[in-house]
């Protein structure tokens, strides 16, 4: 199934940086960087331009490690993205928070974000983004919605490890 959206995290020691989203999906909750494909745009690419126009970061392929797929179904159909990890050096220098078209951009603490007590971080992202930061194999993590609430949460290995 080819999926319709990314998603990325960059993460700098212990904090991942974090969008506060203007608009919906998800308007008013902290997420990673990402959106939809352009016509012809690989995953990696798409997530490339996506976090460029986001943030301003110019990231480099080799640094952008494919985590896995997100995918979900829910009263309102099906959907599903790829998503990708990238870790910058402790020095990275990133200020924030920056209020950037797409929301507010800012370096939140991994705790904070996989908190599963979190209402402020979208609803699915406490619990996939442990696995993606402390495994390096890829899953497929599947979610199957209901009014906007996580009702159900699957882990499935992905056989064949993808690369883009």
């Amino acid at each position: 199934m080819m999926l319709k959206y990314t998603i990325g995290f960059i993460k700098r020691g212990n904090e991942i940086l974090m969008l506060n989203r203007n608009s919906s999906p998800d308007m008013g909750k902290w997420n990673g960087v990402g959106g939809k494909f352009e016509e012809g745009e690989t995953p990696l690419e798409c997530i490339i331009r996506e976090t460029y126009e986001e943030t301003g970061i110019r990231l480099k392929k080799e640094d952008v490690i494919y985590s896995g797929a997100v995918t979900w179904a829910s009263e309102n159909g099906r959907s599903g993205m790829y998503a990708f990890i990238t870790e910058v050096p402790h020095d990275f220098e990133y200020t924030a928070p920056i209020e950037m078209v797409e929301g507010i951009l800012c370096w939140k603490k991994i705790q904070w974000v996989c908190d599963e007590k979190n209402l402020g971080v979208v609803g699915h992202v406490p619990h996939f983004l442990p696995k993606m930061l402390s495994d390096e194999k890829q899953y497929e993590h599947r979610f199957f919605f209901s009014n906007g609430t996580v009702k159900k949460y699957e882990q499935i290995p992905l056989s064949d490890e993808l690369t883009f």
